[in-house]
């Protein structure tokens, strides 16, 4: 795995490395059996059933550290983000900020564009219940680390979706960055933030998920603020 991401010499070659991983036996039976069972309402849709890389610009100011794909939206669309609830709220959030040509994210076809952005997850498969094991988040680590490290150049700032995404960021400061981590490690929140060691600096964001939306833990006008102060910290605004 760490052989396979350390040969990526760019993002397209991380991209189809990604797609081709069979790691992790229980995240690759589970998707697969998604994708061959299908939920009802996408039975006449062949699934992508595999893997999902990052989305985005190469040059990106500002990277989105998701958890995993949903069995029935990246998983089945072959795009992160794309095909589900949480992608609904994320890329109209996006939109409003200007960093995507549209608010929608229905299919990997969908015309959709990212604008000083990139978004990518811990975990690269979609797992049973959204619960990928500490051992498949370490396994799929390689991924993340080679990612964060071609888009080094132009990095500046990372908005972690959930408390998963935030932990699994502080392995990446040492292994990219050669920066130790704080200890003890920063609490996550919504709007927590972190900045040292010339890595880009860190917000907090809670997830996009339905359960955090539809109970209005997570609002419109939140996701707003974060993109606000992420593109500031980016230099953007």
């Amino acid at each position: 795995m760490l052989a396979r991401a350390s040969r990526a010499g760019d993002l397209p070659d991380l991209d189809a490395a990604v797609t081709g991983c069979f790691a992790c036996p229980r995240l690759v039976q589970w998707r697969e059996e998604v994708a061959a069972t299908r939920r009802a309402a996408f039975r006449e849709q062949e699934y992508w059933g595999r893997p999902v890389p990052g989305f985005g610009v190469a040059d990106a100011p500002i990277a989105i550290l998701g958890l995993a794909p949903a069995a029935h939206g990246g998983n089945r669309t072959g795009r992160i983000f794309t095909g589900d609830r949480s992608g609904d709220v994320l890329f109209a959030a996006l939109h409003r900020a200007g960093l995507a040509n549209q608010p929608t994210s229905v299919a990997a076809d969908d015309g959709l564009t990212l604008r000083h952005t990139r978004i990518f997850a811990a975990v690269r498969c979609a797992p049973p219940d959204n619960k990928p094991t500490p051992v498949e988040r370490d396994t799929c680590a390689p991924w993340l680390h080679r990612e964060v490290e071609l888009l080094r150049p132009s990095l500046r700032v990372v908005v972690a979706l959930g408390a998963f995404a935030w932990a699994a960021w502080w392995p990446v400061l040492r292994q990219v960055y050669g920066v130790r981590p704080p200890s003890p490690r920063p609490a996550f929140g919504h709007g927590a933030h972190w900045s040292g060691g010339g890595a880009p600096q860190l917000l907090g964001c809670y997830h996009v998920s339905q359960q955090n939306t539809f109970t209005g833990r997570l609002t419109p006008a939140m996701l707003d603020e974060i993109f606000t102060r992420a593109k500031a910290l980016a230099g953007l605004e």
